[in-house]
């Protein structure tokens, strides 16, 4: 029975050495690791149909790459070759946390349902409502979000 529990115990280890060291909250990832052993970005949406379509398609754990330690899921073979080739470009803005919530100080939860491009850049919201605030004043809010992330990109989200 130990002798699982040191297997177990080693093979942890060894996934949990695969990616860098993420700081508190630097990315919005859901609990656990994927397969490869990085949290799930984006809820699992793919982040180039979200950027270069406008649509919000799931993506699946066959097309999957990482970046800055997240995880990330494509639709297609397609899109996750797009994504290799240029990841800063897809990667969520603000690791993947509300762009309004960091506009004010905040990590609150991206979700990709309510999601913008703006300047090729993708923004992920909390909820429609804040979605909607965002929308009255764009540019001022990404502005602001720009501000503040630099002083809240590693601190922890229940230190905000």
């Amino acid at each position: 029975m130990s002798r699982i529990i040191t297997i177990t115990a080693a093979t942890l280890a060894a996934v949990l050495s695969l990616g860098p060291a993420l700081a508190a909250d630097e990315a919005n990832v859901a609990p656990g690791l994927t397969y490869g052993g990085a949290p799930l970005g984006l809820h699992g949406a793919d982040p180039v149909a979200l950027l270069d379509q406008g649509t919000n398609a799931e993506g699946i754990a066959d097309y999957a790459a990482t970046h800055d330690g997240v995880a990330y899921y494509f639709a297609s073979e397609e899109h996750l070759k797009a994504f290799e080739a240029n990841p800063a470009r897809y990667a969520p803005q603000y690791g993947g946390f509300c762009a309004f919530g960091v506009s004010v100080g905040k990590k609150f939860d991206g979700d990709p349902n309510f999601a913008a491009v703006l300047n090729d850049k993708l923004y992920v919201f909390l909820n429609e409502g804040v979605y909607k605030a965002y929308l009255k004043d764009q540019a001022g809010t990404i502005e602001k979000a720009e501000g503040q992330w630099s002083g809240i990109e590693h601190t922890a989200a229940t230190d905000l």
